[in-house]
């Protein structure tokens, strides 16, 4: 009887420490989705720019925020990739294009209309592409998320995912808590600047300081550097 109340008092006392040295960012947790999430954000922008060099020639500004290359789209779609998909790792290849196909195409859409509605602008435009929908997603670009889907859960995700485990516990905890935070101010700011950018279209005036501070700073020629596809939706 002793016995046994000495094994059930040590087993409550190291029921909080079962693995002491498993990584902060083991699994699929809140750790490990969110440096999901911040690496998509830079090889999506990696991505755009080694496209548009081999198909126009010239570099080009492909960020989705004002500090930093990051594009949100690419972050939240590595991120629906992972948690959507990664379960279909050991499955035939085609389950994973055609899941990466519908995700990336519906959520290349929504983030469209989002834009538009919120903003009254687009960063990409597909009417002359053949086979698109209101000019929001179409065949080819949609095909191009399915193979990246497969690539990202065969290749990327795998390795990219021991060497996020590599990183030290406390110093990774530090550093997603700090990495977070500077992308919620660093989305906050990017829609200010578009939002203003759109409001001075409009003929809007500044109603307080921070909008006078966000036009004196981010005028439309630097922000047309910055977003070099965003036009205008009449």
């Amino acid at each position: 009887m002793e016995k046994s109340k000495r094994k059930n008092s040590l087993f409550r006392k190291n029921s909080f420490q079962l693995y002491p040295n498993q990584s902060f960012a083991s699994g699929l947790n809140f750790y490990k989705l969110f440096w999901v999430f911040f690496i998509g954000c830079i090889a999506g922008v990696i991505i755009e720019i080694i496209w548009c060099l081999i198909t126009r020639f010239h570099y080009e500004s492909r960020t989705g925020l004002i500090y930093g290359p990051f594009n949100l789209v690419y972050g939240f779609g590595a991120l629906l990739m992972t948690v959507c998909l990664y379960w279909l790792r050991n499955r035939r290849d085609l389950w994973i294009i055609l899941g990466g196909f519908a995700i990336g195409t519906v959520f290349e859409y929504i983030c469209s209309y989002v834009q538009e509605v919120l903003f009254g602008t687009v960063s990409w435009e597909y009417s002359k592409f053949p086979f698109n929908l209101h000019g929001r997603v179409n065949m080819l670009y949609s095909l191009f998320w399915g193979v990246l889907a497969l690539v990202w859960v065969k290749n990327l995700f795998p390795l990219m995912t021991k060497y996020i485990e590599k990183i030290p516990n406390s110093f990774g905890k530090i550093l997603t808590w700090f990495l977070l935070i500077f992308m919620i101010i660093n989305t906050f700011m990017s829609a200010c600047v578009v939002g203003r950018m759109a409001g001075r279209y409009e003929n809007i005036s500044p109603s307080n300081k921070f909008e006078e501070y966000i036009d004196k700073i981010y005028p439309d020629e630097r922000v047309k550097k910055i977003y070099p596809n965003m036009i205008h939706v009449d």
